[in-house]
């Protein structure tokens, strides 16, 4: 992508991500310390000056220990140095140059890439220049002394990190598609993203619990832009402490909500849980477009009539979103993997969707005729006048009635029904705002009202 990726490397608990959401002026990285919560590389993006660029945080690189996740996280941050136009290595001021630290140096300075020495935990200005003295002995140039916590020094480091970057071109912005991947741990998610994006972006084992953080990948697709934003495994709350797990999953929260489109990945094997069934009710409370992600079909017994037979369980399960679509696939071998993209195409288009009004009451003129609203036992009966759709992201239409209690939830699904059986929004939630007489005469009197979705 266009934008200049610049890499932060360091040992464990240096804090490299707390830079990261100094850099990025966010708190999404994962904070903590605990070593090694940081494993895979998450891309953020920064701006300094006149130059937005990109941030890469990396696992904390130990080269003398091959145990668990170390020989995968080292490759992940050579990765991350492969495509930046220059790194930041981070080192902690308060403990001192260390072992670790002359092995990751010696190691840097065989990559063909330019490196920043940024000395953190350097909180008393007057202290700071004494603490980075000794990592002049690095032999990587100026040790820059900063304190990632309270921002002090990162200005000195980003003018000078800005002289690396390549001229700005004149690049056309296109309008991304966010799409967040969520489901239960093990279920593929990182096997998933790897496929589509066709490199080893994410950590995967067969240890749950390897994805931390929410990571980042942008990809193009001919015109197309998609930010990919992997997520953490999601269990159920009595099993989750405080500490690392509970923050993941809140990142996994809040990629929900800051996405276009979630794929929700369901474990073939163990098909629907209903953990699986919690998350489909936050994506459909999210307003979220939404395609299910059927993994791991490729370990399935088949015949005829297994995929329908398994699509209607899915359908029966997760009522929640009944509406999104299903694709079965296998990270492992591939298999449709590839379709994922055309599928989030079809939803996105039809959670962004606007029908217009006359389309609307069309479909409400016939609704009503084969159903007419209910009438109450004092002979009173429901009436609607007229709808218009009022937003979208999701779909939703404001409905103008004598008097909404007298449409009951079952009247409410008929006409759901019918707006999908009619007008399709495949992969969308559709909200429907109703709204009574004295709503409808303000609105005719030309007053300004706010609906609230």
């Amino acid at each position: 992508m266009p934008l200049p990726i610049v890499a932060i490397i360091g040992r464990p608990n240096v804090g490299k991500s707390t830079l990261v959401n100094r850099l990025a002026s966010t708190r999404d990285a994962i904070v903590h310390d605990e070593p090694g919560v940081t494993r895979d590389r998450t891309y953020k993006q920064a701006f300094w000056g006149d130059r937005d660029f990109q941030v890469v945080d990396t696992g904390g690189l130990v080269f003398a220990d091959d145990t668990e996740f170390l020989p995968l996280i080292r490759e992940q941050a050579l990765t991350a140095l492969t495509e930046s136009v220059a790194a930041i290595f981070v080192v902690d001021g308060q403990a001192g140059l260390t072992s670790g630290d002359e092995e990751i140096a010696q190691w840097l300075r065989q990559q063909k890439v330019p490196i920043l020495l940024a000395v953190n935990k350097c909180e008393s200005e007057t202290m700071g220049l004494t603490q980075a003295a000794e990592f002049w002995n690095l032999g990587l140039g100026e040790p820059f002394p900063l304190s990632s916590i309270h921002g002090n020094g990162t200005g000195e480091l980003l003018d000078k990190l800005i002289t690396y970057f390549p001229p700005v071109d004149a690049i056309p912005e296109i309008e991304e598609i966010k799409i967040a991947i969520v489901g239960r741990p093990n279920v593929g998610k990182s096997s998933l993203l790897n496929s589509l994006v066709g490199q080893q972006r994410a950590i995967v084992s067969p240890i749950s619990g390897t994805t931390r953080d929410t990571i980042d990948m942008v990809v193009q697709r001919d015109d197309q832009v998609y930010r990919l934003i992997d997520t953490a495994g999601i269990r159920k709350k009595k099993n989750i402490d405080y500490g690392v797990e509970f923050f993941s999953i809140n990142r996994a929260f809040k990629a929900i909500r800051r996405s276009d489109v979630v794929l929700l990945v369901i474990d073939a094997v163990d098909g629907v849980t209903e953990q699986d069934q919690k998350l489909a009710g936050r994506i459909e409370d999210e307003g979220r477009a939404c395609a299910i992600v059927v993994n791991k079909w490729d370990l399935i017994e088949k015949d005829s009539s297994t995929i329908y037979d398994y699509e209607r369980d899915i359908k029966d399960r997760l009522y929640f979103v009944n509406w999104a679509p299903t694709i079965f696939t296998s990270a492992l071998t591939g298999k449709r993997v590839p379709n994922i993209l055309d599928l989030v195409d079809q939803v996105v288009s039809q959670h962004r969707r606007r029908v217009s009004t006359s389309v609307i009451n069309e479909v409400l003129e016939e609704s009503v005729r084969w159903h007419t609203p209910p009438t109450s036992r004092q002979g009173r009966q429901g009436k609607i006048y007229y709808g218009t759709q009022i937003r979208s992201q999701p779909p939703t239409i404001a409905l103008f009635v004598n008097d909404p209690k007298r449409f009951k939830d079952n009247y409410r699904s008929y006409l759901e029904r019918q707006f999908r059986d009619q007008l399709g929004f495949e992969g969308t939630p559709v909200r429907f705002v109703w709204r009574g007489k004295k709503a409808r005469d303000g609105e005719r009197s030309g007053a300004n009202r706010a609906v609230r979705v």
